[in-house]
């Protein structure tokens, strides 16, 4: 107990002595942020986790772009299990004059066999548990789409050729849990309608399920008899492995916060690392007169310590309470993203934010205070003794090397982690670059400045170390919210500016070969241009170069999807406008009837396609090989028709197609898509305006998160710029004692102080918004490939943000000095 009590009572005094409530904060601050995070992201893993046979609404689910063989159902039947099949599609659906584009799901009558189907008399009531499904002539429509067509049950819409009673609001579908992006509202309706509808054609864009439940031990077996009669684009899903890219949507999302909130922690350690310090030089006193004492080293060092250990839990579990209730408004910004009720956060975050507490306890506090240890007794008699200068770089290498692998694990890659512990490495040299010239530059004026401004001028140049420390630290974070403001909406315009003014807003996909004449007529009696018709197959690749290929052939999570999928193959003769060849050549007429393919070069870096190889495609249960003859740039932004592989024009059109079309049409228009639909029920009309403003409140909210966990690293670089305030503390009084006996009036020293402050914002700013600009033309240019657009607005809100924060958080610190009286100072001496 002695050994506990001791360091806690030193706790205790200099808590009332104000020495440690800076470092406590920065404590604080570094594990409120990771906390943050890890609360968020711990919950929506338990939602997943909780709802993993709902996100399949069975135990097994076997799914296809083709209808599947009545034997998979049969022999499922003899290993005991039930099971149900789904069907769905995207379709416009029809009421009245009103029209949208929805996601269709035909279920069979014992749907769903896992979680619960709610239905509800209206919208955004929680409804009640369905015994069945729809019935047959009858549909259940979730409640955006029964708002957009103001269909409310009673009423009726038109799918394709039938016309069905609106029955219920869906309430709840169980296997729809796992949708991170919900773009298309639902339709639910009976299996036995779908013959009926005339939707499902050649060509159509399809997903057949069989979902299966039954014993855990049969569904084992099972599968272990189904995995290997597989065909190709057949796929078994499990509880496992149940919506794999809604998994790793979310672990990127965890990996991006992770690490932005790993930023916060690194500036807060570089503000514990100066109080640490501070608290070091002030106990140097205490430290010899505990060796006179006859305290040995060890006990010195354990009730330092010790002391600092007490209050990092304290503060690493302040962090935790902070934490917690601020990752609520992350749940507000990306909870409505998930379709899915949130639980309650775990412990689990509670360990880590502790860990990170721990860790930068460590790696900052504790090894200057090792130095207290090596303070000579004799200091008592003689105070310029000091226990020597502490070797920086050895000191905090254990803080760095121990963010180091914390950045490691939260990226959750080798190669990832590596590349972002070498770009953070580079960034801070580049600021800290930017810092030191600034300052330098600085320094130069001060012959030509005023009293007032000569001082400030003074000030910045004699602390050149920590005036550059405060500037880094600062102009991190507002170059994170540059960055994720005004740099985001620049690129955006942009983006969006770089589009053609009628760039195609409208699809029309299952376009049958013997609608192409009436679809012209149609076009041409609504005066509207003459849309030009792409054919289409779907094949997926099996062989390049006569090597089968599968997902395991591939590291790239998209890559393995891309095979494990159809493609869609379409041939022409001329290579569209926004193509072109980048290797090899287009072909000529001569070659029309050869087997040659034309591959995007984007999709064929992704799969290790070269100019030669032999590609082989599943198509129609035939097999299909051709020569890649050249590889072709696309301009996507154009939103024209294209493809990633093109064939020759004479080699596909004995397979079954379907025709594919883009065009723009005016907002006055709205009425045609309507007319449209109604005389071809089984195209699908998708609306690229609406997707493309969904995509981009997706963007906004995920940003807004982003900002607000980086508003932690704003915090703690106004942190480190107080804790450079305060480490000068005992210095800027005795300046200031000494001016003011040498007949400098107090206000002329605030003017001097404020120049200072006003001075490092300034730079903190510029170094910002530089570095802002220059990350902006790397995206813009290099990236995105999109014109950089010079942003004024970018350096004014960046020096302003630095002036206005530097300039209170530096006038909260010094305040102190200017109010304590010179002979009390200078007695101190």
């Amino acid at each position: 107990m002695t050994a506990l009590l001791l360091p806690w009572r030193m706790l205790r005094r200099d808590w009332r002595a104000g020495e440690l409530r800076l470092l406590f904060l920065a404590l604080l601050v570094a594990v409120a942020g990771v906390s943050a995070v890890g609360f968020f992201t711990d919950r929506i893993a338990q939602a997943l986790q909780r709802q993993a046979n709902e996100l399949l609404g069975a135990d097994l689910a076997l799914i296809a772009r083709h209808p599947l063989p009545e034997e998979f159902a049969r022999s499922a039947a003899r290993f005991n299990l039930r099971t149900a099949q789904t069907v769905t599609f995207l379709s416009m659906v029809l009421a009245g004059e009103k029209n949208q584009l929805a996601e269709i799901k035909a279920v069979s009558e014992n749907y769903p066999l896992r979680g619960q189907l709610r239905r509800a008399e209206r919208p955004f009531d929680p409804g009640v548990i369905a015994q069945a499904p729809p019935a047959p002539g009858t549909a259940w429509l979730d409640t955006r789409l029964i708002n957009v067509l103001a269909a409310p049950p009673g009423g009726a819409v038109t799918l394709g050729t039938v016309q069905f009673k609106v029955d219920a609001v869906l309430a709840q579908e169980p296997d729809r849990s796992g949708d991170f992006f919900s773009i298309a509202p639902r339709l639910l309706m009976n299996i036995q309608d779908l013959p009926a509808t005339e939707l499902i054609q050649p060509g159509s864009r399809i997903t057949y399920r069989l979902q299966m439940a039954g014993a855990p031990q049969d569904i084992q077996n099972f599968r272990a008899y189904l995995q290997p009669r597989l065909s190709p684009g057949e796929k078994l899903e499990g509880v496992e492995d149940a919506r794999p890219e809604v998994r790793a949507a979310l672990k990127r999302a965890q990996q991006f916060l992770g690490l932005a909130a790993l930023v916060s922690v690194l500036l807060a350690g570089v503000a514990v690392a100066a109080a640490a310090r501070r608290y070091t030089l002030r106990h140097l006193d205490d430290s010899a007169v505990m060796r006179c004492l006859g305290a040995t080293q060890g006990r010195i060092t354990h009730l330092y310590v010790g002391q600092m250990v007490m209050l990092g839990l304290a503060a690493s579990l302040a962090g935790i309470v902070v934490g917690y209730f601020a990752q609520w408004t992350l749940a507000d910004l990306l909870g409505s993203l998930v379709a899915a009720e949130l639980p309650a956060p775990s412990w689990r975050p509670v360990a880590f934010g502790l860990l990170i507490g721990m860790v930068t306890l460590l790696g900052f506090v504790v090894p200057p205070l090792l130095a207290l240890k090596d303070v000579p007794a004799l200091r008592v008699l003689r105070r310029e003794i000091d226990a020597g200068k502490p070797r920086t770089l050895s000191a905090y290498g254990l803080g760095l090397l121990l963010l180091s692998g914390l950045m490691l694990w939260q990226a959750g890659d080798l190669k990832l982690g590596v590349y972002i512990i070498l770009g953070t490495a580079g960034a801070l040299l580049f600021l800290a670059g930017a810092a030191y010239a600034g300052v330098a530059a600085l320094t130069a004026l001060r012959k030509r400045a005023g009293v007032a401004w000569r001082l400030g001028l003074a000030n910045v140049a004699r602390r050149a170390r920590s005036s550059v420390t405060q500037v880094l630290a600062l102009g991190v974070g507002i170059l994170a919210l540059l960055l994720l403001t005004l740099v985001r909406g620049d690129l955006l315009a942009s983006w969006q500016g770089s589009l053609p003014p009628q760039a195609p807003n409208r699809f029309l996909i299952n376009i049958q070969p013997d609608q192409r004449q009436a679809l012209r007529e149609f076009f041409a009696r609504a005066d509207m241009p003459d849309p030009a018709l792409y054919p289409m197959v779907r094949g997926r690749l099996t062989h390049i170069n006569n090597r089968p290929v599968t997902a395991r052939d591939y590291t790239d999570d998209h890559a393995a999807r891309m095979v494990e999928r159809e493609f869609n193959l379409s041939w022409m003769s001329d290579l569209p406008n926004d193509n072109v060849v980048v290797t090899g050549s287009w072909w000529a007429p001569r070659d029309y009837d050869k087997k040659f393919f034309s591959v995007e070069e984007g999709i064929a870096k992704t799969l290790g396609i070269k100019l030669g190889d032999s590609l082989t495609y599943l198509i129609g249960g035939d097999t299909f090989t051709g020569v890649v003859t050249n590889l072709r740039k696309v301009d996507w932004d154009t939103f024209h028709v294209n493809f990633f592989v093109i064939a020759a024009p004479q080699v596909l059109q004995d397979y079954p197609a379907s025709f594919i079309t883009s065009f723009y049409l005016p907002e006055r228009r709205a009425e045609f898509l309507s007319k449209l639909v109604q005389a071809f029920p089984n195209v699908t009309v998708i609306d690229v305006a609406a997707i493309m403003a969904q995509v981009r409140r997706i963007i906004e909210r995920v940003t807004l998160a982003v900002e607000y966990v980086f508003l932690f690293t704003v915090l703690a670089g106004l942190l480190v710029l107080y804790a450079a305030i305060q480490s000068t503390q005992d210095e800027r009084r005795l300046e200031s004692a000494i001016l003011r006996t040498l007949g400098a009036s107090r206000r002329q020293l605030l003017q001097g102080l404020v120049a200072e402050f006003t001075l490092l914002g300034l730079l903190s700013g510029l170094v910002a918004a530089l570095a802002a600009s220059l990350l902006g033309y790397v995206l813009a240019e290099r990236v995105l490939h999109l014109p950089y657009t010079f942003n004024p607005w970018l350096w004014l809100a960046g020096v302003l943000f630095g002036v206005l924060t530097v300039g209170v958080v530096g006038w909260w610190g010094t305040r102190a000095v200017l109010r304590r009286p010179p002979l009390q100072t200078l007695r101190e001496i």
